[in-house]
């Protein structure tokens, strides 16, 4: 892997890398050097057959994300505003990564950094964290996917509420809401979330993929669309040696050894 100003990522046996927005000083504010860096890597990693599930987490135990550097934008117009968030961002590539992505919240999961999370295919959380589009305080609203992910993933009214008010939200407010998927004790953060990402990258790499872009498709478009593209992603499937080795051991009782093929 590169070497990065920003970021830090790790890769474990098990098939899961690590990216963890490394700027503590500035509780892990995301500026324009993150989303390029944060780019850069999930590139390499989907280049990565060894890699099958992503993490995504902030340095230390107080932020995950504690949203944008808004030093930033001082001094930024509409159009060069606008020409930025034109640009790839890393919300986006989250939410194109054809892998599983996971972001494990330890912490503040403000502005941005909750967009970041949105963007995760699941959202962990520790039970310190606190989560919020308070964008509406500046005079501002969200403008790296808030408004749409926040409101498909819990519904108009709970994300009218949010971005409207800025009010931030506890972790088991989170859960109640469908924000978040779970919700650990500081201390199990980690290991619980390494648990799920390791049991999800058990499985085969083809499939997770197919999965994840099925899963997709459904809130991007009509139940009939759907409907049609999960059946060509399902027969994409069985094309693949994983399908074979797969349906093998289930006959045999054995544990499958899936190779991304």
């Amino acid at each position: 892997m590169s070497n990065y100003e920003t970021i830090l990522v790790e890769k474990n046996e098990e098939g899961v890398a690590t990216i963890t927005i490394n700027r503590p000083d500035k509780m892990n504010a995301l500026n324009t050097k993150v989303h390029e860096e944060g780019v850069a890597a999930l590139e390499e990693l989907q280049k990565d057959d060894e890699v099958r599930v992503v993490v995504f987490t902030g340095a230390g135990d107080k932020s995950f994300i504690a949203g944008a550097d808004i030093s930033e934008f001082a001094g930024q117009t509409p159009v060069t505003q606008r020409a930025v968030f034109q640009q790839k961002t890393l919300f986006n590539s989250i939410d194109t990564f054809p892998k599983p992505v996971i972001a494990m919240i330890n912490g503040f999961c403000l502005g941005g950094g909750c967009e970041l999370a949105l963007a995760c295919d699941i959202r962990i959380a520790s039970e310190n964290a606190k989560l919020g589009q308070p964008e509406i305080n500046l005079g501002i609203i969200p403008g790296g996917g808030g408004t749409q992910r926040l409101t498909k993933l819990v519904g108009d009214g709970m994300a009218m509420e949010l971005i409207l008010t800025g009010d931030m939200i506890d972790a088991e407010a989170a859960f109640d809401i469908g924000l978040v998927n779970s919700v650990y004790s500081a201390e199990e953060l980690e290991e619980e979330t390494m648990k799920l990402a390791k049991k999800i990258a058990s499985k085969s790499p083809i499939a997770l993929q197919m999965a994840k872009e099925a899963v997709k498709t459904a809130s991007k478009s009509n139940l009939d669309e759907g409907l049609k593209r999960e059946i060509d992603l399902f027969a994409i499937t069985f094309s693949s040696e994983d399908k074979e080795e797969g349906v093998a051991a289930f006959l045999e009782k054995r544990k499958p050894e899936f190779k991304g093929k």
